[in-house]
C-alpha cells in the first residue's frame, strides 16, 4: 500500500531539494553508492525495472544524509518474475539481430532490480534517469546513450511511484504485470502503459463465466490490499448491474489470526454457494484452505483471478483434493519462438553479465557458490555436495520451479520491449513534412526527447510473437485478453493446469468467452456443470416473485394468470397473449383462440340445416299439391292465391335459415335479418289477408251489406303489399344506415373467438321483430273474432291456432335470445325461424292436405255448401 510510504516520499523530496544547492560535480556522488545495475551497451538504452527478490533488507542507519549510506541488501530472488526479465533480455537480443526491425540501430538496456518495494522502485527510477550508475534527482551524469523509455516495474505497488515520476518528465513507461485499475487515469499517470490486462477488465470476464455457467449464488474472498479491494468492488458492481447476488463478501487480511481464519471458515461452512470467487493472493488464502482441507469441507468450486492463478502453483499436496476442478482468469499465454531453447541455453559461464543469474542458480538447484561462502561453510557444503558448478541441468527442474513453456507474463515482458522498439522503429522512419508535431515535423533520431517517443508508443500498432494485433487503447491499456484455466489433479496424483478457454473483451456479445466445457471434470468427477443459486429456476410458464429481504437471486416461482404467458425461464414478467390469442395449459405458449360459429359440420348445424331443408320441400310439395288440385273446392274456395304467396313466403323463410348457418360473412350478415323479416312479413300479412277475407265474405252476404264490393284479389295483394314494403323499408332503412356486419367477439370466452354478425342497429333488428308481432297480434285477432263462422267455410280456427303458436314462439324467443350467448344465439333464431314458420304452415294446410289426400270425398262442393254432418251421412 502507497501511504504507509508517504514520510519516505517526503523525506526523498527533502533530499531532492537539498541537492539543488550542490553543483552537478558534488551532486553526482551524493546518493552513492548505489545497486548494482544488470546493463549492456547501445545506441538507445531501455531502462527496465524488475522485482527479481521477493524480499529487502534495508540498512540501518542514523541519519538520512549520511554521505557513504551502506547498500540495501536483496533476497530470495523471485523465479517467475528473473523469467520476465529474461524474455526482455532476449527480445532485445532479437531485435538487435533482426534485419527488419531497428537494423541500424542497437539497443542496450540498464536493468535495477525493484527488490518488490515501493521504495526501490523510486531509487531504481531515479538511478536509470540519472544515466544508471548514480542517483542524481533531476540530473543526468550520462548524455549518452539515449535513454528511450522503461518498462516496468513488475508489481503495481512499485508502478504507480514510478508512473507519477516518469509522468513528470513524459518518458514512456509500459508496465508488463502492473494491473492496478487506478494506473489507467492519464490524468495522474499521463505516460503510462501497459501490455498486461488490467484488473478492471477482470470483473467482466468473471461476470461472463459465471453467466456461462449460470452460477447466480456466489461468495467473494478478498485480500486487504489495493489491487483486490478494488477488484472485488468493481466485481461487485458487475454482478449487481447482471443479477448476480453474493451471500457473503469477506475481506482476507495480509496477515492471519486465528480468529479471522475462525471467522472466514465458518462463513464459507454456512453459505448455501456452490462457487466462490478469490479475488486474492495465493500468500494471503493459502491458511483459509489449509484449514478448510483439515475440516473436510469440500463441494465448492473456486475461481481465482491473475493475482491468484496460476502464481498459485499448487505445491502443497494437502489442497489438492481441496482445489480440484478449480477455475481461475489468467494473464494470456502468448507463444514466443526460441523462447523456450533460450531458456534452456542459459549458464552462468555464458552469461557473466548477468547479476541475477548465480543467485537463481542457487535458487533454482539449491546450491551455493563457492566464491559466496566463507571457509567454514565452504567446507560444510563441500561435504554435502552443495556447491553449484554451473553445470547442472535446467531440464531437469521441475515446471513448478522453472516454467519453459507456458508463458504468461514473460510474453507481456516480451511485447513490452517490442513496443517500445516499434515505436522507435516509427519515430526514426518519420518523412519530413509528413510528421505528427508542429508544423508537420518529425523528431531527431539522435535527440528525441521523451514526449515525442511517448507519442509514437501510444499509437505503435504490431502483431506480437504469437500473431495476435496489438495497441494500446486511449487509456494506455492493452485490449484484454485473458486464458481461462482449470486445474485438475490427474490419476498420477499430479496437478497441473489446463487451458480450458479464453475471453476477449473485444469479441461481439455472446463470443466473449470461449469454453471448451468437455474438458473440465466437476470436482475431478463428472462433466455436469454444478448449479450454485439462491433458488431453482422459475420454469416456462412461471415468473419470479421477489422475496422481502432476501436478494433479487433469492425468489419464489408464480404461475403466469390466464391469458398471459413466460417462455423462458426466470423470466420476470407474464406476457398478455394478443386478443385472438390465449395461453396453453403450461402458460408458456400462446395458442391462437378456436374460431367457433354455428357449422354445418356439427351436429346442431347439421340437424337445423336438416330441418330447414326439410321444412322447404314440405312447402314445396304443398304447393305443388295445391297446383295440382287447384280446381277442387276445397283449393279454390279458399283463396287459392294468397295460398301460393304464402307458401311461397314459408319457402323463403325456411331457406333463409340457412343464411344463419356457417361463418359470417359480410353479404350473409346483410341479408339472413332483412330476408327472414320480409319473408316472414309477407307470409303473416298473407295469413292477414286470408283472415279479412274470410270475415269480409261471411259478413258480405247480410243483408244490407257493403263489404261484397271489398271481397276480391285486390284488397288481399294490397294488403300483402303494404305490409310488406313496410317491413323492406325498415329493412332498407337499417341496411342504409347502419348495417350488419360480421366481427370476432373475444369477450364470451377466454379459449375461443366467436366469429358472429353485429347486428349494427340492435334498435333496427327489434323493430323488424316488433312490426312483424303488430302484424301477428292483428292477424291472430281478427281469426279469433272469426272462429265461430260456419266450420264448411271457416279457415279462422286454423289460422287462429296458427297465429298462437307464431305469437308463443316469438315472444319466448325475446328472453332465450337475450339470454342466449356464442353460436347458440344464432341457433336459437334459427329455431323460431322454423317453429314459427312450421306453425303456420302445419296449422293452416295440414287440415286441408288430409281432405285433400286422404279425404277426397269431402272434397266437393255439396260438401264445402252443406253442414258437414249432411255431407258425412251422404258420404256415409
Amino acid at each position: 500500500m502507497l501511504l504507509p510510504r508517504v514520510p519516505i516520499l517526503v523525506q526523498l523530496c527533502l533530499t531532492v531539494l537539498a541537492s539543488a544547492s550542490y553543483n552537478q560535480q558534488h551532486a553526482c556522488r551524493l546518493f552513492t553508492p548505489n545497486m548494482e545495475v544488470y546493463s549492456t551497451e547501445g545506441d538507445v538504452v531501455f531502462g527496465i525495472l524488475a522485482a527479481v527478490h521477493q524480499e529487502v533488507v534495508y540498512p540501518s542507519s542514523k541519519s538520512f544524509f549520511a554521505k557513504a549510506p551502506a547498500p540495501r541488501r536483496c533476497e530470495r530472488i523471485f523465479i517467475e518474475y528473473y523469467q520476465m526479465v529474461l524474455a526482455m533480455v532476449f527480445a532485445i537480443n532479437e531485435i538487435n539481430s533482426s534485419p527488419y526491425l531497428l537494423p541500424n540501430t542497437t539497443l542496450g538496456f540498464n536493468i535495477y532490480d525493484s527488490c518488490f518495494s515501493e521504495l526501490g522502485a523510486i531509487a531504481g527510477t531515479l538511478q536509470l534517469l540519472s544515466g544508471g550508475k548514480e542517483t542524481i534527482p533531476n540530473y543526468s551524469c550520462q548524455s549518452s546513450p539515449k535513454l528511450a523509455g522503461f518498462t516496468g516495474d513488475g508489481p503495481s505497488a512499485g508502478a504507480v511511484p514510478m508512473a507519477r515520476i516518469l509522468g513528470v518528465s513524459w518518458f514512456p513507461q509500459i508496465s508488463y504485470a502492473a494491473a492496478l485499475p487506478i494506473l489507467s487515469d492519464k490524468l495522474q499517470f499521463p505516460s503510462f502503459l501497459r501490455t498486461v490486462t488490467s484488473v478492471a477488465s477482470q470483473p467482466n470476464a468473471l461476470v461472463e463465466l459465471l453467466l456461462h455457467f449460470g452460477w447466480t449464488w456466489i461468495g467473494i474472498l478478498a485480500s486487504d490490499n489495493d489491487l483486490c479491494r478494488q477488484g472485488s468492488q468493481a466485481l461487485k458492481e458487475e454482478l449487481e448491474n447482471n443479477e448476480i447476488c453474493t451471500e457473503f463478501f469477506e475481506i482476507l487480511p495480509l496477515h492471519s489470526t486465528k480468529a479471522s481464519i475462525s471467522h472466514i471458515i465458518d462463513t464459507v461452512e454456512r453459505s448455501t454457494v456452490y462457487v466462490i470467487v478469490c479475488y486474492t493472493f495465493a500468500i494471503h488464502i493459502t491458511p483459509i484452505l489449509q484449514e478448510l482441507s483439515l475440516q473436510k469441507v469440500s463441494g465448492r468450486i473456486w475461481i481465482g483471478v491473475t493475482s491468484w492463478i496460476p502464481s498459485f502453483t499448487f505445491s502443497k499436496k494437502d489442497l489438492w483434493e481441496l482445489l480440484n476442478g478449480t477455475l481461475g482468469l489468467a494473464v494470456y499465454s502468448g507463444d514466443i519462438p526460441g523462447f523456450s531453447n533460450f531458456l534452456h541455453s542459459i549458464r552462468p559461464s555464458k552469461e557473466t553479465e548477468d547479476i541475477f543469474m548465480k543467485p537463481f542458480w542457487e535458487q533454482a538447484f539449491g546450491c551455493k557458490w563457492e566464491d559466496a561462502l566463507n571457509e567454514t561453510q565452504a567446507a560444510g557444503i563441500a561435504n554435502q555436495n552443495g556447491l553449484c558448478t554451473g553445470t547442472e541441468k535446467l531440464e531437469s527442474l521441475d515446471a513448478s520451479v522453472f516454467e519453459v513453456t507456458d508463458f504468461r507474463f514473460s510474453y507481456s515482458a516480451h511485447k513490452a520491449i517490442y513496443a517500445l522498439a516499434q515505436s522507435l522503429q516509427d519515430l526514426i522512419n518519420c518523412i519530413p513534412q509528413e510528421g505528427p508535431f508542429i508544423q508537420r515535423s518529425c523528431a531527431d533520431p539522435k535527440g528525441f526527447q521523451p514526449w515525442q517517443m511517448l507519442h509514437y508508443v501510444k499509437n505503435v500498432h504490431m502483431l506480437t510473437s504469437a500473431g495476435r494485433k496489438f495497441h494500446f487503447d486511449e487509456s494506455g491499456d492493452s485490449p484484454p485478453f485473458l486464458d481461462l484455466l482449470y486445474w485438475h489433479m490427474t490419476s498420477s496424483e499430479t496437478s497441473n493446469f489446463v487451458k480450458v478457454g479464453t475471453y476477449d473483451a473485444i469479441a461481439p456479445p455472446g463470443v466473449k468467452m470461449v469454453i471448451d466445457e468437455k474438458a473440465i471434470l466437476w470436482g475431478g468427477e463428472h462433466n455436469l456443470v454444478p448449479r450454485s443459486v439462491c433458488s431453482q429456476n422459475c420454469f416456462p410458464g412461471y415468473r419470479k416473485s421477489p422475496i422481502d429481504g432476501l436478494p433479487i437471486c433469492c425468489f419464489s416461482c408464480v404461475p403466469c394468470p390466464d391469458g398471459s404467458i413466460s417462455n423462458q425461464t426466470d423470466s420476470l414478467d407474464c406476457f398478455k397473449c394478443p386478443d385472438d390469442h390465449w395461453s396453453n395449459n403450461k402458460k408458456d405458449r400462446c395458442m391462437p383462440k378456436r374460431i367457433e360459429f354455428l357449422s354445418y359440420e356439427e351436429p346442431l348445424g347439421f340437424t337445423l340445416a336438416f330441418f330447414a331443408i326439410f321444412f322447404f320441400f314440405k312447402a314445396t310439395g304443398i304447393l305443388s299439391i295445391f297446383i295440382r288440385y287447384r280446381d277442387t273446392p276445397l283449393v279454390r274456395a279458399n283463396n287459392l292465391q294468397l295460398s301460393y304467396i304464402l307458401l311461397l313466403a314459408l319457402m323463403l323463410s325456411f331457406l333463409s335459415c340457412l343464411i344463419f348457418i356457417g361463418r359470417p360473412r359480410q353479404l350473409t350478415c346483410m341479408l339472413r335479418q332483412v330476408t327472414f323479416g320480409i319473408s316472414f312479413s309477407i307470409a303473416v300479412s298473407s295469413v292477414m289477408a286470408k283472415t279479412v277475407v274470410v270475415v269480409t265474405a261471411f259478413s258480405a252476404i247480410k243483408p244490407n251489406s257493403n263489404l261484397g264490393n271489398w271481397i276480391g284479389s285486390k284488397t288481399s295483394y294490397l294488403i300483402i303489399m303494404v305490409c310488406s314494403f313496410i317491413e323492406f323499408a325498415i329493412g332498407s332503412i337499417w341496411l342504409g344506415i347502419s348495417p350488419p356486419f360480421p366481427e370476432l367477439n373475444n369477450s364470451v370466452s377466454h379459449w375461443k373467438i366467436i366469429a358472429e354478425c353485429n347486428e349494427g342497429s340492435f334498435w333496427m333488428f327489434y323493430g323488424i321483430l316488433a312490426f312483424l308481432g303488430v302484424l301477428a297480434c292483428i292477424t291472430f285477432f281478427i281469426a279469433f273474432m272469426a272462429r265461430n263462422l260456419p266450420d264448411t267455410f271457416n279457415e279462422a280456427k286454423f289460422i287462429t291456432f296458427s297465429m298462437l303458436v307464431f305469437i308463443s314462439v316469438w315472444l319466448s324467443f325475446i328472453p332465450a335470445y337475450l339470454s342466449t350467448r356464442e353460436k347458440y344465439l344464432v341457433a336459437v333464431e334459427i329455431f323460431a325461424i322454423l317453429s314459427s314458420g312450421a306453425g303456420l304452415m302445419y296449422g293452416i294446410f295440414a287440415p286441408k292436405m288430409y281432405i285433400i289426400l286422404l279425404r277426397p270425398e269431402l272434397n266437393t262442393r255439396e260438401c264445402l255448401v252443406r253442414k258437414p254432418t249432411v255431407c258425412n251421412e251422404h258420404i256415409g
